[in-house]
Formats: C-alpha cells, structure tokens, sequence
C-alpha cells in the first residue's frame, strides 16, 4: 500500500494546492473506507490498494475496466467534466462491485481531498496531463498517466521532479513495453545481436482519424450542459466551443494534443529508445518537417519526417506518411535488422528470433500484465517498467521535433541539461505559458 499521508483539513489543503482557477470545489463528500466497499474477495479489504480514475473518453474506461479486474484493488470513485461519460463510468464500477458506493466528482481537487486514496488513473488531454498529475503527486498519490507524458518539455521534467521529490510510483501508458515481442527484439538489440546499430526507423501513423465521429461538426455553438468547456479548455488558449474540437478529437489541435506524432511517440520511439539503452537520454540534434492543414480547425501535421542524431553518432528517423519507413521500430545494425511492431517482429537473419539471451547479458525488466506492474511497484515502492523519467525523455524527441518543424531549421541539444543551444527562439517553445487563472503545481 502508498505510504500514509500527512492529515491535513480542507482549508490546509487548499491553501497549499498549487493549483487555481475553475469555479472553486463545493461542499466535499464523506468519506468511505475501503474496507465498507464492495464484495469480499481474496485480498482482504484492509489490503486493497484504493484508486480513483480521472477522465473517461478513450483511454480511460478501458484503463480503469483492467484495474477493476485486479482483486488487489478497491475502486472508488470517477471524475470527468462531462456528465454522460461520468455517468457510465460510475455505472461501471458499481456494477462490477454490485453496489452503489463509487462516488462522482467534477473537480479533480475535491476528488484528492480524499484521505483513503493510494492511486489514481488519469486519462486527459495532453493539456491537462501536468497540472493533474503533478497535484496527484503532491496529494500523495501514485499515478498511472496515460502517453505522452506531458504537453511540452518544461512540462515533462517538472512532472518527473514531482515525482522524486514526492517519493511517489509512477507508471506510463506505454504498454508495449509489457508485451513480449517488443521486450524480446528490445533484449536482441541490447545484447549486441545484429553488432553496432547504424541507423533506427520509426514509423508512426499519418493523417488525422475521426475517433469520435465528429469531423464536419465545425459549427460554433454553445457548449451542451453535459459538458463543463471552460474548464475544460482550462490552462490551454481559448478557443470557442465546436462538437469537433473535444472529445478525443482534440488531440488533432496542437493546444491540446499534438497530433499521430506525439499520440504515438510514447509507443514507437519509446521501444527504440529501450533497445538502445537511453532511457536517461535523447538526441543531440533534430530537424524536421512537416504537412499541416490549410483550412478546418485542426492544426497538427498530417505527415512528417524527423531526423535525430545521438551523442553516438546513430541516426534515427520518425516519419508518418512515408511508405519506405516501416510502421513499428527498427533497428539496422553491422550484421542484420530487427523490426517490431504490434503482432509483428521480423529478423534478418531470421535465425536471430531464435536467439537466448544467455546467462550474464543484460536483461531488461520484464512485464506480461502492465496494469499488474503498476500494482505490484505500488506495494514494492519499486520503480514501474515505464516510470516518468523514462517516458519524459520518449517524450522530449517529440517535442524537439514539434519545435524543429516550428522554426524550421535544425536544432542542437544537451541532453543532460535539457537546453537548446545557440537558440533562444526555439528554446523558447520548450514550454508556455497557461490561460490564467492557471498555473503549474510545485
């Protein structure tokens, strides 16, 4: 279980939340230990780990279905600013536990106000991912977050702060380090067996996908009375109110999200990175391109080629919309290849899918059940298979390329400081500045 936390009462909490703005939280619920919830199973209730779940559009009723599976947890409450999806995620919980007891919240501080939560899922806008989550730390909490890890690079190396500073687990969405054939080519490329890597592609999607079946819905209207929209759009620019816009279209719109390229970053370039062994590091230079749309109300590149170089030498490519790059990864090294992609790894020679790793190389972590290491780093207060310094630096070549295609020229990095050099311009877009009344947690 999470460490106990410090009691404070409500006017405490406030006063130290770092966050402001939204209309202030109401009155707050009573609180219900997990030992009076639900049905007894074979993890007593005083062992549960409690969690709640924050947001409920794509990856969120999935992510908590997954958790409510798991007899080690006690799920107790839902939190989204749109009623009707609110609604049915807490219908879900109740109806796994044959109760009534999973309580709504709107606001996502009232809902860590709670004193009996160890965890939270958060499944958001990538604008919202480092106010919530850095809050969720602070409050105590571990986290599960949903990829990318934040919406920009200042961003990302503060969430990471948090979490050591919190002493707080932390796992990523980017389950495919859970999976065995990303894991297996991961350890073949790590153990040397195609030799010195020479080049690494990385194909993501291209083009923009109606997930909610809202495009040509551009008309501007009043928001429904479902939906809360001004807390919503919340630290991120303004922006009138369209049935386009929200609901898991956002992340078509650069204020929001940032488009195939960061959606999937924290896939692709996340195992990349894992069979190289820079978890901690990044590219040392980046240029790229990009392909936006000229009319509509998206604004993210439809297809793009970014080109990174490591401290090395090795290049990499990330490219969406180009048929020569394989979609998945793929390293190309001195005596063959391995690429892998979902329900798919190739070798060449094919031998080398048969190959051990052997006693006395190097093993990476390994995990069958990501939602299971999650649970299991909760009770050890061990590091996750996806932790957030890990994801941050996934990440931060997504952002690096994003600033790249803005000013349009390659840019020089220092990975270790995190700093564009000879660049004020482009340094600048490492970050931004939120809509008051809202800013970053501490």
């Amino acid at each position: 279980m999470s460490e106990k936390r410090a009691k404070m009462n409500r006017r405490q909490f406030i006063k130290r939340a770092a966050v402001t703005g939204a209309a202030a939280v109401a009155g707050f619920p009573t609180i219900v230990k997990a030992s009076a919830l639900g049905k007894d199973g074979a993890v007593a209730p005083s062992n549960r780990i409690v969690m709640a779940g924050i947001g409920f559009g794509m990856m969120g009723p999935g992510n908590m279905s997954s958790f409510l599976e798991k007899p080690e947890v006690q799920w107790v409450a839902v939190c989204d600013l749109d009623k009707e999806p609110l609604a049915m995620a807490q219908d879900m919980v109740n109806k796994k536990y044959g109760n009534k007891a999973c309580a709504t919240y709107h606001d996502f501080r009232e809902l860590y106000f709670r004193k009996d939560l160890d965890a939270v899922s958060i499944a958001v806008p990538d604008h919202w991912h480092a106010i919530l989550s850095i809050s969720a730390l602070r409050a105590g909490l571990d986290v599960y977050g949903e990829k990318p890890l934040t919406h920009n690079l200042r961003e990302g190396r503060a969430l990471c702060d948090a979490v050591e500073r919190y002493g707080r687990v932390w796992q990523t969405g980017s389950w495919q380090r859970s999976v065995e054939n990303f894991h297996q080519a991961s350890e073949l490329v790590r153990n040397g067996r195609i030799g010195k890597v020479k080049r690494i592609e990385v194909g993501l999607p291209s083009g923009h996908y109606d997930f909610a079946g809202t495009f040509g819905q551009e008309a501007l209207a009043a928001p429904p009375p479902n939906l809360d929209y001004e807390f919503w759009i919340g630290p991120a620019p303004w922006w009138p109110y369209c049935k386009a816009r929200v609901h898991m279209n956002w992340r078509w719109n650069m204020d929001f999200g940032g488009g195939q390229y960061m959606d999937w970053i924290g896939h692709h370039l996340d195992i990349a990175h894992w069979g190289m062994g820079w978890d901690g590091t990044g590219p040392v230079e980046i240029e790229a391109t990009g392909e936006f749309p000229t009319s509509g109300i998206y604004n993210s590149p439809t297809r793009y080629y970014v080109q990174a170089k490591y401290a090395d030498g090795t290049p990499m490519v990330l490219a969406g919309g180009h048929s020569e790059i394989w979609g998945g990864t793929k390293w190309i090294g001195e005596y063959g290849w391995i690429w892998v992609d979902r329900g798919q790894f190739e070798t060449e020679p094919a031998s080398l899918k048969r190959e051990v790793i052997g006693p006395g190389e190097i093993r990476l972590t390994k995990s069958r059940d990501h939602y299971q290491n999650f649970l299991d780093c909760v009770r050890s207060r061990t590091k996750t298979i996806a932790p957030a310094e890990t994801a941050h630096r996934s990440a931060s070549v997504g952002h690096l390329g994003v600033v790249a295609m803005e000013v349009g020229r390659k840019i020089k990095w220092h990975p270790a400081t995190e700093t564009i050099i000879g660049d004020p311009e482009a340094e600048r877009l490492l970050g931004h500045s939120y809509r008051k009344p809202w800013q970053m947690p501490e």
